[in-house]
């Protein structure tokens, strides 16, 4: 999997992305922009914004920044803009690997359905810590595998399929972002008690690695 293969995979995406995924990726984006806590004149960075689905729900007394890879995803984002006359929202196309704004820029940071969607999950994380300021938060929306060893291994056995033609692996556990001695875990939970995903909230500790 690598960022052509991803780009065209969501190219195709777009034009079914939010009849598919909309209603059902809703609850979750919602709930994380809430738990964001914007304040009036934070500036908040999006990653994966896709085709805007997230948007409607941050309040307009806050600065919103997304990225996409996928043209045609950010084509989508622009008209929902656009058409909801959102006047503190942008959308730009960039590499989430390999960020062009400068360090502590973003006072949070959201990042929903895109961590396993990417080659290098450990160097978007490095530069999602990166742009965002010493104690802002991180929130990601996301599947993770399976503590359950019946689940995990059927999500490893399937987990290069997924990836080579739908574009996600299935396979990348959370414990690697736990891990991470610059982050410090809030609130880790799932959407409800019958989803795949989970919302899991991070404090940017970088420069201050806690025991």
């Amino acid at each position: 999997m690598d960022a052509e293969s991803i780009q065209k995979v969501y190219n195709n995406y777009a034009v079914f992305y939010d009849i598919v995924f909309g209603k059902i990726s809703e609850p979750g984006r919602a709930s994380a922009i809430k738990r964001l806590q914007l304040r009036p004149g934070d500036h908040v960075l999006e990653v994966g914004v896709g085709t805007g689905l997230s948007l409607p729900f941050y309040p307009p007394y806050c600065q919103v920044t997304g990225i996409d890879l996928s043209q045609e995803m950010l084509r989508r984002a622009r008209k929902r803009i656009e058409t909801k006359g959102f006047t503190n929202i942008v959308v730009e196309r960039m590499d989430a690997s390999g960020m062009a704004f400068a360090d502590d820029t973003f006072d949070a940071i959201f990042a929903a359905y895109l961590i396993t969607a990417v080659p290098d999950p450990w160097g978007v994380l490095s530069e999602i810590k990166r742009v965002c300021k010493k104690g802002g938060l991180i929130i990601f929306v996301n599947h993770f595998k399976s503590s359950n060893r019946l689940i995990s291994s059927v999500e490893t056995t399937i987990s290069s399929f997924c990836s080579r033609h739908l574009g996600f692996r299935t396979d990348l556990c959370l414990s690697g972002i736990l891990n991470d001695r610059e982050l410090s875990l809030i609130n880790r939970e799932r959407i409800s008690p019958v989803s795949l995903w989970e919302i899991a909230e991070f404090q940017n500790m970088k420069g201050q690695p806690w025991a």
